[in-house]
């Protein structure tokens, strides 16, 4: 196991959204989805931005929401608020998913439901291998940038494992408090500033 501090590297004046990254949302971001998540991302073109929000888990597993999934008792996670309905994935099993696209070093997105669906009734896959998410994140051309120079999220890079291994509501503050910089204190600001 990896100290906390070596999976996590922040880049505080780096405004540049690429695929590979997080965003971390302010702690007062007044978007009620949003406010305190972690958005890693896997798509930033001029078009546009996607991502996964890592730190939303849904009280809803795998197995019961999906044909083809059972005694997979791993729960949901809440991806974003576009398309709800629609399931997406990330994982570290390359090749072994015809058409999945790779999002940078051994994450990938995406490919083939069918070969993951084999690969789980054949007990050939672990959980810290994939992630399942309900719905994406997604921005439109200059949207994110927009975000980013009102201040509503920092960019940072972080190790792999923080990706499909941590799945608490706490990585927010986990993420935070890595940090030897002024985002380290936003761990600690109280959800709702007046009650302090």
């Amino acid at each position: 196991m990896q100290p906390e501090l070596d999976m996590f590297a922040i880049l505080p004046e780096d405004k540049i959204p690429e695929k590979g990254k997080i965003l971390i949302s302010e702690p007062f971001l007044p978007d009620t989805f949003f406010n305190r998540s972690i958005v890693y991302l896997t798509d930033h073109t001029p078009q546009g931005s996607v991502g996964f929000i890592l730190n939303k888990k849904l009280d809803l597993q795998a197995s019961a929401a999906i044909e083809g999934f059972e005694g997979w008792n791993e729960n949901l996670s809440m991806g974003g608020p576009v398309a709800p309905d629609t399931l997406h994935y990330l994982h570290n099993l390359g090749d072994l998913i015809p058409n999945s696209i790779q999002v940078e070093g051994n994450i990938f997105w995406g490919g083939d439901i069918e070969s993951i669906k084999d690969l789980i009734k054949t007990k050939q896959i672990k959980q810290s291998q994939i992630r399942f998410f309900l719905g994406y994140s997604g921005w439109s051309a200059g949207q994110l940038e927009r975000e980013l120079k009102e201040n509503s999220w920092v960019i940072a890079k972080v190790n792999s494992e923080i990706v499909l291994n941590n799945r608490g509501d706490d990585i927010w503050k986990k993420v935070l408090r890595s940090f030897n910089n002024k985002y380290r204190m936003w761990a600690d600001f109280p959800d709702s500033p007046e009650m302090n």
